[in-house]
Parts: C-alpha cells; structure tokens; sequence
C-alpha cells in the first residue's frame, strides 16, 4: 500500500492525481484513467467542502485496486442530483459509476471515502 498526504490546497488535486497515474503506472490505461478521475473527484471534494487536507492510500496488492481518501471534516459526503446546467455536483455520481465498489467510512477523526476498481496491466 502507498499512501501521501496532502495539503488543503487546490494544488492537491493535480498532485493526487500525478500520484495516481505513478502508482499504478502497470495498469491498463482505461483503469489507470477512471482511478484517476475519480480520485480527483474525491480530492476536489476534501479541498472544496471538507476544507482539509487529505490522505490518500492506494492499494493494489489484490485482485482488486482499492482506493482510499481520508479527511478530517466532520460533513458526509452526499450525492446529489445537479441539472445539466449546474457545473458541480457530480463528483460522487462519477465514482459510483465507474467504480467497482464504493462506499464511505465515517470516523471520529473524519472520514474515508474509499473506490475499487480490477486490476488489468497495461499492454
């Protein structure tokens, strides 16, 4: 597993995703590109609505790719359900889409926010 933190910056968000894409540099390109939009999803909402900087863990020592942006905001994160015009509020509804699996794990130090994805090498 490796695992980075992060600061509560909008600069994080490339950051994370460049993490990503080195991690799992092995993988075929469309998991390596849905690990990474969704990842900065999940960044975006820790800086944009959390308002705290951010661990992120990236396990890939199984079958599967497991994902996992911790934060220390107290909020839940909530899908919403934004019109055509709205230009936010569609980060969670990307990650269900293209995840595996995907699921929230509150704490009392915050909370985890956590996608799988197969693991498939790149060609």
């Amino acid at each position: 597993m490796r695992v980075r933190r992060f600061g509560c910056h909008l600069e994080s968000v490339p950051a994370a995703r460049r993490f990503v894409r080195d991690t799992l540099s092995g993988q075929a390109r469309d998991i390596l590109d849905a690990a990474e939009l969704m990842t900065s999803e999940l960044a975006t909402n820790c800086v944009q609505h959390a308002q705290t900087a951010f661990e992120l863990a990236i396990d890939d020592a199984e079958r599967h790719i497991r994902v996992e942006v911790r934060d220390t905001g107290q909020g839940r994160p909530v899908r919403q359900s934004p019109a055509p015009t709205d230009r936010t509020g569609r980060g969670l509804l990307i990650v269900e889409a293209m995840s595996d699996a995907w699921g929230i794990e509150p704490s009392s130090a915050g909370k985890t926010v956590w996608f799988t994805l197969p693991q498939r090498a790149g060609a």
